[in-house]
């Protein structure tokens, strides 16, 4: 198998935004790749909390919020593509005897990694009802990259990649989020040049 950067696959993974990113939408921003193949690539970014919180989210598609948990949590910006759909990046559903089952929810992604991603309203309409899947985030629009484009970025330095850790998306509070991702390279912020290092 080549190594060229076509083979790479780097679904569930973090993209971590170098300084030198200029693009003021992904500036210090922590993408999850949801898809990455040849075509190109889906995340959510998990560091760029609204000012909506999910209870407002809830009354606006008019549900009421049953989980005590969720209520004060942040919608977050997933990305500048389709801002006002919803996506909800949760833990895979599984029955009472732990076996994963089939597309619980409609339009749904299944990720390798033990998450999932649903377009769906019906997700919702679990989560208002008290139930649903445990570990959930939600964000209004995504981001995507078209053929070799994300390739082309890591390339030219605007990403550090790494496997990425649930805990850092549900269990991470906000503000630490990038210094975490940071840290699964062994990395701090303050390492990072903002300069591309050319021999």
């Amino acid at each position: 198998m080549s190594a060229d950067a076509a083979s790479i696959n780097l679904t569930h993974h973090f993209l971590i935004a170098m300084p030198g990113l200029q693009d003021p939408s992904f500036a210090r921003s922590v993408v999850y790749l949801c898809e990455h193949s040849s075509r190109g690539a889906l995340g959510l970014m998990i560091n760029k909390p609204s000012d909506i919180r999910l209870k407002q989210l809830f009354e606006k598609v008019e549900l009421p919020l049953q989980r005590a948990d969720l209520v004060e949590t942040p919608v977050f910006q997933g990305g500048p593509v389709a801002t006002e759909r919803g996506f909800v990046l949760h833990e895979a559903v599984f029955t009472g005897d732990d076996r994963p089952e089939d597309s619980v929810y409609a339009s749904t992604m299944t990720i390798p990694g033990g998450l999932e991603m649903t377009t769906s309203k019906d997700v919702l309409e679990a989560l208002s009802s008290g139930a649903g899947p445990r570990k959930v985030f939600i964000s209004l629009g995504y981001a995507s990259w078209g053929e070799g484009q994300l390739e082309s970025e890591i390339a030219e330095n605007s990403w550090l990649t790494v496997g990425a850790d649930q805990a850092v998306i549900f269990d991470t509070p906000v503000e630490q989020r990038y210094d975490k991702a940071l840290s699964l390279l062994g990395l701090q912020a303050w390492m990072l040049s903002s300069e591309a290092g050319h021999a």
